[in-house]
């Protein structure tokens, strides 16, 4: 009975987007009528500008469509916010978050009680091979999202599941990057940062309907916090202070980043190996 409810909740969804698309196919097809069998002349010109008309009806259908489907995101939002607070431990930075609420007690090994691996990039040797090998909160936040939104998906056509999906990443990675910015780095913390939004990217190419969107340059395009999540990743792994302004200065020219220096210097003294005032003096110049 209620998938039954979502299928036909999500039906209304694609007639907006159907109907859209089926008014520009007709306009298209008119058109090449008009050209084809009408004779040229003043009235065949009238009635090209008032077949041209629909183009205004195509807009308010898809306007209409996109509304839609922005509420609809908006409604999830909520348990987007849960599942990644769930996943980080809720304030996220360090071991002492508790454990997730949707996967239930902490798990007992060699008779202690461990929690669940929660968001933590304060990492040492020891830890980093940790892991490596086991679930990270990614994985389980990703599993989590996939419940929530594919008995949506499987019922919406292609565009609008890009759509959904999309908008859902962007509210996971704007929680994500203030959960991120609670933690300390170390650079192997960095790096499992690195693999961590790697994992996400790939996450969503392997669900994206559209060939054009499958890959990371046109997902940062159209989703804004997955490309700062992507940025920040790239800023936390430098090696040197020395690197960063040449990463910041080739990253603007290509047009790929959104980073203020206020905010690089914020992210840049998490990383514990990194001295503040140091990072304060190398970054002395102004947004451009």
């Amino acid at each position: 009975q209620t998938m039954l409810g979502v299928a036909r909740a999500t039906a209304n969804f694609n007639d907006l987007e159907v109907v859209a698309d089926y008014t520009k196919r007709l306009e298209g097809n008119f058109l090449k009528e008009i050209d084809s069998g009408y004779p040229r002349g003043h009235d065949t010109e009238q009635l090209r500008m008032c077949v041209k008309g629909l183009k205004g009806v195509v807009e308010s259908f898809t306007q209409a469509s996109g509304r839609s489907m922005e509420q609809l995101i908006s409604t999830l939002l909520p348990q987007v916010r849960q599942i990644v607070g769930d996943a980080v431990g809720q304030d996220g930075g360090g071991t002492s978050a508790t454990a997730s609420n949707f996967l239930g007690s902490p798990v007992l090994a060699g008779g202690a009680t461990i929690a669940p691996t929660v968001l933590n990039y304060e990492l040492d040797d020891e830890s980093f091979e940790m892991s490596q090998i086991s679930e990270g909160f990614v994985v389980r936040m990703c599993s989590r999202l996939d419940e929530l939104i594919d008995p949506l998906r499987v019922h919406l056509v292609p565009k609008l599941s890009d759509d959904l999906l999309v908008g859902i990443l962007g509210g996971m990675a704007k929680r994500m990057e203030a959960s991120i910015r609670k933690s300390k780095f170390t650079p192997l913390g960095a790096i499992s940062l690195d693999s961590d939004v790697r994992y996400i990217m790939n996450f969503a190419k392997d669900r994206i309907d559209s060939p054009q969107l499958k890959s990371n340059v046109t997902l940062c395009k159209i989703c804004p916090p997955l490309a700062r999540l992507n940025q920040i990743a790239l800023l936390m792994n430098v090696d040197d202070l020395e690197d960063v302004l040449d990463l910041i200065s080739v990253s603007k020219r290509k047009g790929v980043w959104d980073l203020k220096l206020d905010e690089a210097k914020t992210l840049l003294s998490l990383r514990v190996d990194f001295e503040g005032e140091k990072v304060n003096d190398l970054l002395q110049m102004d947004d451009e």
